[in-house]
């Protein structure tokens, strides 16, 4: 049997996944690594990457803006060419060069394509590049590689706008939002108009079926007596909450309360590990 640590925690008959963040099953993995990301499609996990545009047409999985210090490349992505970037590896955290190569959005849809994928997988594509910096031909190259796999992803930024767009070009695949950018957290706290963001959500886009909320913001709602969790469901929206980044003691209060909430999804570094704790702490 394989091992299927890492995938969903249990709370009162509610079931909420495990996010794999940037395609990491446990505590210190190298992000966005073809053999995690194989494996989170293989036993069915929910898993996400993020994608910059580089100089050709398309999209490249890294989530910086730069190629150092998370690559073996130096200088802006969008200025390095397929054939630079082919040529690229991942660092560890302690920096050293790893074996495992820098992925194109086509190297993802291959993966996804012929590999092992359960129905139940999914891997989030989280955009990094507003609207203004998607070209038509980006658009292009994204539908070319992700439309054969729309079934197995879920494509999500904080520019609705560039969901949206990119959305038209392959409908089959669903999409998701996080509303929680542009200083928009600061303002709520400010506001505590909790109903206008989650109509503003709603509205920004209006077929995500998944809203990204930073977990703070969740309990930070919670704590003035308002559950933005139970204000999208009622709008058929699930909620992931993002990002824990390590499992450990104190970390554990916080956790309990977004799985009391009924959060759909919780978005970790270590999902093995936080699956651990929550069990021993149960």
């Amino acid at each position: 049997m394989s091992d299927r640590r890492g995938l969903f925690l249990e709370l009162d008959g509610h079931r909420c996944l495990l996010k794999w963040h940037r395609g990491r099953r446990f505590a210190g993995d190298i992000a966005f690594t073809r053999q995690r990301i194989a494996e989170a499609m293989a036993i069915g996990a929910s898993a996400e990457i993020d994608l910059q545009r580089y100089g050709d047409d398309g999209f490249v999985v890294l989530h910086d803006e730069d190629l150092y210090p998370a690559t073996t490349g130096n200088g802006p992505v969008i200025a390095a060419t397929c054939a630079e970037l082919g040529r690229l590896h991942l660092r560890d955290r302690d920096g050293s060069e790893t074996v495992h190569p820098v992925l194109s959005i086509e190297d993802l849809a291959a993966l996804i394509r012929d590999g092992e994928t359960l129905p139940e997988a999914v891997l989030q594509l989280d955009m990094k590049v507003p609207s203004s910096g998607i070209r038509d031909s980006d658009i292009a190259a994204f539908a070319r590689a992700i439309a054969p796999v729309a079934s197995s992803v879920i494509l999500s930024a904080g520019d609705a706008e560039a969901v949206e767009r990119l959305s038209r070009a392959v409908p089959d695949m669903p999409i998701g939002y996080d509303p929680c950018h542009d200083g928009a957290i600061g303002r709520l706290h400010a506001s505590r108009d909790f109903a206008g963001f989650v109509a503003g959500a709603v509205a920004a886009s209006p077929r995500a079926r998944m809203i990204y909320l930073e977990h703070d913001l969740v309990l930070f709602a919670d704590a003035e007596g308002y559950d933005l969790i139970g204000a999208f469901h009622a709008h058929d929206r699930q909620v992931d909450a993002y990002t824990i980044r390590e499992a450990t003691s104190t970390i554990l209060p916080k956790v309990m309360r977004l799985l009391a909430l009924k959060v759909d999804q919780i978005t970790t570094d270590d999902p093995v590990g936080l699956e651990a704790l929550v069990l021993a702490g149960e």
